[in-house]
Order: structure tokens, then C-alpha cells, then sequence
């Protein structure tokens, strides 16, 4: 008897905006351009398109485009021009509701077919339009969970039958097949029930982003794939050791949940090549601009002006890592870097990648980097960048996507009828032994 296969890396792509702009000559312009991009990550076998999302505009611009789309919306759009392609949507369990974004979530998951997920995501910023205070990471993380446990509690209750299609085309429900969850906790009550019928999925996928302490064990508890900006591989392998330390202890399996990377690279056609790009990489940081960003990074509350470009940080402008309410994970990282004795250019330098993982190499030695920390066991799913960008895309469809495939790292085509199955996620644990972990610990 032949030794199982091992599943492979899942790969994401950020999905383009749908967005019009002043200058199109044409107002569907976005929306084709998303369109097509979607169509030609599918074609390329893509396990899903991601979206990012901010619930503000970033007063300084640092942080591109995301926000300027509703990533349900715009995935919506896409579902209908794509066939095989997940479809993850960042949502704030801080600023929205989760009996709405349950009916959201679940009419992408009927509208697509059964390819829906959701990323959940605490928020650092926004709370000014919503005329709230911050809430403490901790407060934020305690929010989530139950936020979490409403909306699975809400796809849990309904039966598998209660809606079925009639010979006319229309649907019959039945209310008594409908039910209600009664869930009261500190920071919601819902009585349920849920009035979408049961999705294609069961659940859409869930995703959660978040490395702080208190981040970690939700991601732990509830999320099947975890988003962390793990820049080197010994932080990726601490990271993972105490996720999976922790999830094991909420009686989930040995491999669950999946690690998600974002892939920053910047790839060439042979080593000088690559010197070459990176050299004109870092000739285009506006440096002033940058000095912004690496105290976005450093919790915000820094001024880095003035400081000469090519000596280290003083220590005494790093914060204190736990009295920061915005990003702890990333505050960690750059406070690390500072204390490594990177000048201040190094760090705005660093500060492009906002703290993710970024290799700049030929596609083989690209791929030796993603296939070492595959073999290690501390990457399921990777977000790679360059499709749509005119400088990388070639090197990224013909050189980086046909080397994974070469060495067996990826799929060549999708491997089942919906996305849960397209990541290889292990079955949903039936209903009353997810409402029993739910309740525990």
C-alpha cells in the first residue's frame, strides 16, 4: 500500500479592487479589471482570493488601497465570474455585528457555491467613525471570541433540510427547521435564529489574524487558518510550536489550524538582476514618508523625525510592547529589529513589508525559501504578490509558479467541489461537539 499523499501548500492572491476612478473613461473599469484578474488567478489554480480591509482612510496614505472597498461586496462580484476560487473577506468583529455579517457571509457562500471564508480581524484603527474608544487588545480579542461563537452558533442550529427547492423553481421553507441559539454573553445577545438557510460549506472557513497573546488564543481556539507576520523562520517555528501547544489543549487536532504567510518578494532573472531591482526598490522610498511608517509599525505614538537616517534608534523611543493598543505583533517585530541595531534607513526599509516575510531572489531560490518552511511545518497557505504588476508578473506566472509546481509544493488544479475541501481543511466536527468546545475553556 502506496504512503498517503501529503496535502500541499494552498496559495492566496489579494483580490484587485472593483473601485472606479475619476480618470476612467469607462466606470466599470475597476470592476472589469477585478474580473479579470480573478479569471486569470483561477486559471492559474489559485486556492483563493484575499481581501485586506481598514475602516478609515489612512491620513497619511500609508497603507494603499485597502479600505476603499467593502470586501463582501466586491467579492460578491466576483463570485459570479469565477467557478473554483475561494473567497476570503477581512471583517472587524470590532465594528460590525455578527448576526449581519452571518447573513453576509453566508448569501456569498450560497452566491458562490460554497467558497466563502472570513478573516477576522480585531481593528487598530477606526474606531472614530463609529464614536467609540479603543478597546484594549485584550477587550478586543475577548469581543471576537463570542463574536466567533455567535455566527458559528447561528450556521450550527438550522437543519440541513430546511429550505428545498420547489418544482417551480421557487424555494419552500420551513420555519420549524429554523432555530434560535438564545446566546448571552458580555458583549452580545442573539436569540437566533439565523434567517439564511444552511450554506453550502456548513461554515464558510475561518480565518483570524493576530499575534498577540491574547490573538493567539483565539486563533488557536476557533480559527482554521491563522495570518501571521512571521519575517524569519525561527520566529515562524516558535509561533506554530505554541499555536498548535495551544490548540491541542482546546482539543483541536494536531494540525489544526493552517499557518498563512503573505509572501513579499521581489523576483529576478538571475542574481544581479535581483541586486538591480532592489537597488531601484529602495531608490523609490520616499524616506520622509518612511519615517512615518516605521512609527506606524512602532505603535504610532513616536516621532521619528529629525533622526539621522543611518544611526540605530535610541532605546528610549521604543515603547513598551504591552502598553500599545494598536498592533502589538508588529510593535514586536520592529522594536526587535531596533534592538538588533538597525539604523533607522534599514528600519524604513523594512518597514515597506510592514513586518511579513520578503525574499528577493531568482524563482529557485524564491521557492527554496517557501519549500523549507513547508517542510518544516510552519506554512499551509501562502499569499503571493506580482500578478498584475508589470515589473513581476512574468517572472511570477513563468518562473515562480512553474518551479512550485516542478517540485510538487502546489496544486495543479482544484482538488474539490468547494473551498473548504480546496484547502484540504479536515471535516467540520459535528454540531454538538463544536458547541461543547465552544463552552469550554
Amino acid at each position: 500500500m502506496s504512503p498517503p499523499t501529503r496535502r500541499r501548500l494552498k496559495t492566496l492572491m489579494g483580490a484587485s479592487n472593483v473601485i472606479a476612478a475619476s480618470n476612467d473613461a469607462d466606470p466599470a473599469t475597476g470592476a472589469k479589471r477585478a474580473t479579470a484578474f480573478a479569471r486569470r488567478a483561477e486559471a492559474e489554480k489559485i486556492t483563493g482570493l484575499f481581501t485586506a480591509d481598514l475602516l478609515q482612510i489612512d491620513p497619511a496614505g500609508l497603507a494603499g488601497t485597502a479600505g476603499v472597498q467593502d470586501p463582501l461586496i466586491a467579492l460578491a462580484a466576483l463570485s459570479q465570474v469565477t467557478s473554483h476560487i475561494g473567497l476570503v473577506a477581512t471583517v472587524s468583529t470590532t465594528f460590525h455585528h455578527p448576526y449581519n455579517l452571518a447573513r453576509l457571509i453566508g448569501t456569498l457562500d450560497h452566491a458562490s457555491g460554497g467558497r466563502a471564508a472570513w478573516n477576522a480581524v480585531t481593528s487598530s484603527v477606526g474606531e472614530e467613525n463609529f464614536g467609540l474608544d479603543l478597546l484594549s487588545p485584550e477587550e478586543r480579542y475577548a469581543r471576537a471570541a463570542e463574536f466567533i461563537e455567535v455566527v458559528n452558533a447561528l450556521y450550527d442550529a438550522n437543519e440541513s433540510d430546511a429550505v428545498t427547492r420547489k418544482a417551480s423553481g421557487g424555494l419552500a421553507l420551513d420555519p420549524a427547521k429554523f432555530h434560535r441559539v438564545d446566546y448571552r454573553g458580555r458583549h452580545f445577545t442573539v436569540q437566533g435564529p439565523l434567517n439564511v438557510p444552511p450554506l453550502p460549506q456548513g461554515r464558510p472557513v475561518q480565518f483570524q489574524a493576530g499575534q498577540s497573546e491574547a490573538g493567539i488564543n483565539v486563533g488557536a481556539r476557533y480559527a482554521e487558518v491563522v495570518y501571521t507576520s512571521q519575517p524569519k523562520l525561527e520566529g515562524a517555528l516558535a509561533f506554530v510550536t505554541e499555536l498548535r501547544r495551544r490548540a491541542k489543549g482546546f482539543g483541536r487536532g494536531d494540525n489544526l489550524p493552517f499557518v498563512m504567510n503573505s509572501f513579499h518578494s521581489v523576483i529576478g532573472e538571475s542574481d544581479a538582476d535581483v541586486a538591480r531591482r532592489l537597488k531601484e526598490k529602495h531608490e523609490r522610498i520616499d524616506y520622509e514618508l518612511g519615517r512615518l511608517k516605521l512609527a506606524d509599525m512602532l505603535g504610532g505614538d513616536i516621532d521619528l523625525s529629525g533622526l539621522p537616517l543611518d544611526k540605530p534608534l535610541p532605546d528610549s523611543l521604543l515603547p513598551e510592547v504591552t502598553s500599545t493598543n494598536r498592533r502589538r505583533g508588529r510593535v514586536e517585530i520592529f522594536s526587535r529589529y531596533a534592538k538588533q541595531g538597525l539604523t533607522l534607513r534599514e528600519l524604513i526599509i523594512e518597514a515597506q513589508e510592514t513586518g511579513h516575510w520578503s525574499v528577493a531572489g531568482t524563482p529557485e531560490q524564491l521557492v527554496d525559501a517557501i519549500e523549507e518552511r513547508f517542510r518544516a511545518g510552519v506554512l499551509d497557505v501562502l499569499t503571493l504578490h506580482g500578478l498584475g504588476n508589470p515589473d513581476q508578473e512574468d517572472l511570477l506566472l513563468n518562473g515562480l509558479l512553474p518551479e512550485l509546481r516542478r517540485r510538487g509544493l502546489i496544486d495543479t488544479d482544484y482538488v474539490g467541489d468547494d473551498f473548504r475541501s480546496n484547502l484540504e481543511l479536515p471535516p467540520l466536527m459535528p454540531v454538538a461537539a463544536a458547541a461543547s468546545l465552544a463552552r469550554s475553556a
